[in-house]
Order: structure tokens, then sequence, then C-alpha cells
């Protein structure tokens, strides 16, 4: 797929206040830091659509990227972020289990793994929870520039085979670096494959 335009859209705080439209939006989320701005900008081939940040826990709303006038990509707040008081971040799980189990143009969810890390709970739990309430999401394993072409194959292993001990069968994973460009051809063709569906 060829990404021709890319725009920043809409920021807000709840999931009434997203785009009125019938477009398929494909939303990306992960822990704080887990490089998520950075792969939506390599995907775009936009440097700064979006914001990114040493800064863990920047992204605070639910942001619209609207791709070739015919879909939306989702920057969604990351999760898990210690720093945050509690008010916090129950504002934002709410914000982000309401866009996620409401937003009916949601396509796809891409869940962000930092490739370097052993699983997390937080993430594991997360993604336990989405197979429990049946939303179509994908994995798409990030920084693996960071990483041997061995190493990250080992630690790719590792994980799914902790996933396969919860699940009977994988959703689809992707190896991506915003570094190096690597993984934004099988991403964006699965994007295409689904808009096609």
């Amino acid at each position: 797929m060829k990404i021709n335009s890319a725009k920043f859209e809409i920021s807000n705080s709840t999931v009434h206040q997203c785009p009125m439209s019938d477009k398929r939006e494909y939303a990306f989320i992960g822990r704080s830091n887990v490089g998520k701005s950075s792969l939506i900008n390599m995907l775009t081939g936009r440097k700064n659509l979006a914001h990114t940040s040493s800064m863990p826990g920047k992204t605070m709303l639910i942001n619209h990227f609207l791709i070739n006038e015919e879909w939306y990509i989702v920057d969604l707040p990351g999760y898990g972020f210690a720093q945050r008081g509690k008010e916090s971040r129950e504002m934002l799980r709410k914000m982000i289990e309401d866009y996620i189990l409401n937003r009916a143009q949601m396509t796809n969810l891409f869940v962000l793994v930092d490739s370097r890390l052993e699983p997390q709970k937080i993430d594991l739990e997360f993604m336990q929870w989405l197979g429990e309430n049946e939303v179509p999401f994908s994995i798409v394993f990030t920084k693996l520039d960071k990483l041997g072409p061995e190493a990250g194959k080992r630690n790719i292993n590792n994980y799914t085979n902790i996933l396969l001990k919860q699940w009977e069968e994988l959703p689809p994973i992707f190896m991506s670096s915003s570094q190096d460009g690597r993984g934004r051809e099988e991403i964006l063709n699965y994007i295409e494959q689904m808009n096609e569906m």
C-alpha cells in the first residue's frame, strides 16, 4: 500500500467526540515508551505526524490521523505509566476501554510490545482482556533494531510460547523497527487486506 496523504484530524478525550464517519480505524496502543508515535511516523512516512517524546506517557488523548482520505490511524494513550496519579490512570483506562469496546469503526487494534523485554504482566493481562471481549487485535514487536537477529528471534519465540499457554491460536504478529523501517510493508499490506474485506 502506498501512503499518499496522512494528516492529523482531531484529538479528543471521549469516544463520543471521535469523527462522525464510517471510515475504518486502525488503533495503536502499548505501554508508555514502547515507540508508538515513532511507529506511526514510520508507517506513514511522515517524520513529525505523531509527536514523539523521550518522556513516557505523553499521549493523553485519542488522536485521529486520516490516511489517503480513506481510513484512520488512531493513536491511543499508553497504559501502565506508574508516575501518573491514581485518578489520572483511572481516567485514561476508562477512555481507552470506552474506545476499544464502543467504537464500531475500529477494525483492528495493534498492540505494541517492546521486543527487548521479558513478557510484562500488564501486556499479557491486557491481551487477555481483549480476548475475553472478542476485540480483534494484532501484536507488533517494536525496537528490533536494538537486538541482533538471533536475540530478536529468541525473544519473540519465548513470548509466543508464553502466549500459547493462554491462547489456542495466536493473533497476527509483526516485527518492526521505526529506525530501519522493518515491518512497514507487512503492517500496511495487512491493513490494505482488511480495507478490502
